[in-house]
């Protein structure tokens, strides 16, 4: 098991195996989450702050089509900090966003993002804006929104994995 599947099987981990799901992960890796993790929450704190806004990738790049002037300053720099944080990410530590784990079917990653692309539709908003940010309000919505994010992702983790055999 790698540390990036530990979020996705966390829900259906029985409770008396927790050094189980942690068996491979090793003391930096884990670190490195929690800051990561941390650096995250801080961003999107700052943001409802300073803002008003809240920090849900799917609402920020949706408000771009169409742009709409007075709006568009914003949702253009968040999205460039994501890909300028991700490119020098990958150019400072390689290892650490290892492409070799996709899958090599493109259509298959085309699928993908037009599901994920409608649950965020369907589900009014995407984990960073639910999981992150409504969570972190309190919201109900967003804690419904987020139990079933992450039940749909472990039983495709498992699926792919333990049936299908990917």
């Amino acid at each position: 098991m790698h540390l990036s599947d530990l979020a996705l099987v966390l829900p259906l981990a029985s409770a008396r195996a927790p050094a189980t799901l942690l068996a491979g992960a090793t003391a930096p890796d884990l670190a490195a989450a929690l800051f990561g993790g941390a650096l995250i929450g801080l961003a999107s704190m700052l943001l409802l702050l300073f803002s008003g806004r809240v920090a849900g990738i799917s609402g920020v790049v949706g408000g771009l089509l169409p742009p709409r002037l007075g709006d568009l300053d914003w949702r253009v720099g968040f999205v460039a900090g994501l890909l300028v944080g991700g490119l020098a990410l990958r150019l400072a530590l390689p290892s650490t966003l290892d492409l070799s784990t996709l899958p090599d079917s493109t259509p298959l990653l085309l699928l993908g993002g037009a599901l994920v692309g409608v649950g965020t539709r369907m589900g009014n908003g995407c984990t960073s804006g639910h999981g992150v940010c409504g969570v972190g309000r309190m919201s109900r919505r967003s804690v419904v929104a987020t139990v079933t994010f992450m039940a749909f992702a472990a039983g495709t983790v498992f699926l792919s994995r333990h049936v299908i055999g990917g």
